[in-house]
């Protein structure tokens, strides 16, 4: 990411290049691919399931579920790249500020590509309010409104 970013450019990263924006890793690290990017207004990922996933061991035996709150934690690391392309945030730390309007709606399994969508609604300071969306076979899996804050 050492580019000059244009405004209003529709960016894409593969995981290492998330690798250079977040400080997460394996088993944490919970987006493959950011599939469009316009700095300062959204983001498209995703994260390919399968049964290897460290959590998917326990929650739950013979039942295997994604967790809500990892499916939140997606989110919020896809809508990274949202504020760190911009110039003024680059190399800072984002971090969960807070989580409103958390709607559960659907199950995420093993063989599930998890696809996000997150929308930038609001950014002041070192704040950022966005609406992400997790969804799976076009099915919404999760909607939440986060504030993501930059250290």
């Amino acid at each position: 990411m050492t580019e000059e970013i244009k405004e209003g450019e529709l960016l894409t990263f593969d995981t290492m290049q998330i690798m250079e924006m977040i400080p997460h890793r394996y088993p944490f690290l919970l987006v493959d691919r950011i599939t469009e990017c316009v700095p300062g207004k959204y983001a498209k990922g995703y994260k390919n399931l399968t049964m290897n996933e460290a959590f998917f061991q326990g929650h739950f035996p013979g039942n295997p579920v994604m967790p809500g709150v990892l499916q939140l934690e997606a989110l919020a690391q896809c809508s990274a790249p949202i504020i760190m392309t911009l110039p003024e945030y680059k190399g800072k730390l984002t971090l969960y500020a807070g989580v409103d309007n958390v709607r559960f709606k659907n199950i995420v399994r093993p063989g599930d590509r998890f696809d996000m969508y997150i929308e930038c609604t609001k950014v002041k300071g070192p704040i950022c309010k966005s609406h992400g969306v997790g969804y799976v076979d076009g099915k919404v899996c999760i909607e939440a409104d986060m504030i993501v804050a930059l250290k």
